[in-house]
């Protein structure tokens, strides 16, 4: 973990100070560190961080401004800022494990390429911060981020595989893999058509953990390594993010990652339909009409919406097995980052109790979502001439609410069913994370499915 959190007292620790806006003379500064504060005019205003020295000019301490109450993670930003050593926060933070997480978040690197590693800081954990769980919500979140950062030269289907079964190593869940034609063989024809002009063979991959009698909760993340939009080919702009379309997949697994690690009483399974969106002879075309595994056929109105395609398939067969909770995530449309921008994430619930559970997690772990309608009436804009369902509008209007009303027609044994249309990429930096892939919506998933079945 790039900052490192300590559990008890440091021998040797520098104090932050935590000032809310225009609160300096209550944050109960040493009048030398008082004065230095109003020399250089802070006045707690929100993210800005002042060095303090002592009176021989040696560090003596900093001052973190916190504003009119930004939230927690904001704090995250004391990782890049503060000089490297050791420290604490002068007085208890109101959220001390919401801080925690924020220092943890806030120091990550990805460093495969020759990037540097960040300051190397140690932080005494703040009392009443579970240690345990803040390590484990970070690596669940590093992994998430280190799975969309690599490019796909380094992350296609295969390797996608193969950090899988790396994850499942760790945790001794089992992992079976239907690859390349086999897909039709056991009626995965959706998953297939997608995938079938990639060198990298489509497949779908099945991880399950825990015991057999347990409440079953499935995830599914789409795994679209890489789309060029297929014969709708994306423009090159299009393009250069495209090696974050497996971000479901990568969220997925970082929760699971977190629900192994706190050894929940649940029956997980992952399932992740793994493939890249390729141009070649045998690619599928618009006007082709596809039959799903559940047995809709689907008229391709435009092979740019292969992602809803791929989970189509895979939530059939999570169906299926009738999960208590199953979830879906997937960076599914441009028309979601329209409606609400890169980092408040829709999903989608027809159960209210779930709704309000994600609502009071969202908040809490200051891990935002927003609940979209499954508005019925859009529903009428996905039909076709030939087959039973499109997988497009023709109007474009109310793109992610049509995506998730195609997705619903695939779930219909399974109660409690929400899905996720995520970005999961920072565009620019912020203070729990630099510019790059990130973990959304699965802090607040673990906060939920840990109340629910602890």
């Amino acid at each position: 973990m790039p900052v490192e959190l300590i559990e008890g007292k440091l021998k040797t620790t520098l104090p932050v100070h935590l000032v809310a806006k225009d609160r300096l003379d209550a944050a109960g500064l040493a009048p030398s560190s008082l004065a230095w504060a109003k020399a250089n005019g802070f006045s707690g205003e929100a993210g800005r961080t002042l060095i303090v020295p002592d009176e021989n000019g040696a560090l003596a301490g900093a001052l973190f401004g916190t504003g009119d109450g930004e939230g927690a993670l904001a704090i995250g930003a004391l990782a890049r800022a503060l000089p490297e050593g050791d420290w604490h926060f002068a007085s208890a933070p109101a959220e001390p494990e919401l801080v925690a997480v924020a220092l943890a978040l806030g120091g990550y690197v990805f460093t495969r390429y020759g990037k540097k590693p960040g300051k190397a800081l140690r932080f005494s954990l703040p009392s009443g911060a579970d240690a345990a769980r803040v390590r484990r919500t970070a690596d669940g979140v590093f992994l998430t981020r280190d799975l969309v950062n690599t490019p796909t030269s380094d992350m296609g289907p295969d390797e996608l595989e193969k950090a899988v079964r790396t994850l499942a190593r760790t945790y001794k869940a089992e992992v079976s893999v239907t690859k390349g034609d086999d897909l039709l063989k056991n009626n995965f024809p959706m998953i297939h058509a997608v995938g079938r002009a990639s060198v990298g063979a489509p497949r779908l991959i099945d991880m399950t953990w825990g015991p057999k009698n347990a409440p079953k909760v499935t995830l599914v993340g789409k795994g679209v390594c890489f789309d060029t939009g297929g014969l709708d080919i994306k423009p090159s702009s299009g393009m250069l993010l495209m090696k974050k379309d497996m971000g479901g997949a990568a969220n997925a697994l970082g929760l699971a990652s977190m629900i192994m690690a706190a050894g929940l009483k649940i029956r997980l399974r992952v399932l992740i339909p793994a493939v890249e969106n390729s141009i070649a002879g045998n690619a599928f075309r618009p006007g082709d009409v596809l039959v799903s595994r559940k047995g809709i056929t689907v008229e391709i109105g435009n092979t740019d919406a292969e992602g809803r395609l791929v989970l189509a398939d895979a939530l059939a067969l999570a169906d299926d097995d009738e999960p208590q909770l199953l979830i879906d995530m997937a960076t599914l449309t441009g028309a979601a980052r329209v409606a609400l921008g890169p980092d408040l994430p829709p999903f989608y619930t027809g159960d209210e109790a779930l709704a309000s559970d994600l609502a009071e997690a969202s908040a809490a772990v200051e891990d935002p979502l927003w609940r979209m309608p499954l508005w019925k009436p859009y529903d009428a804009k996905l039909s076709s001439k030939i087959a039973d369902i499109n997988n497009v509008t023709s109007d474009g209007f109310a793109g992610s609410i049509t995506a998730a009303l195609f997705l619903k027609r695939f779930v219909e044994k399974t109660a409690a069913w929400a899905h996720f249309d995520i970005f999961a990429w920072n565009p620019s930096d912020r203070p729990y994370g630099l510019a790059g892939g990130e973990a959304q919506g699965i802090r607040a998933l673990e906060r939920v499915i840990s109340k629910r079945y602890a």
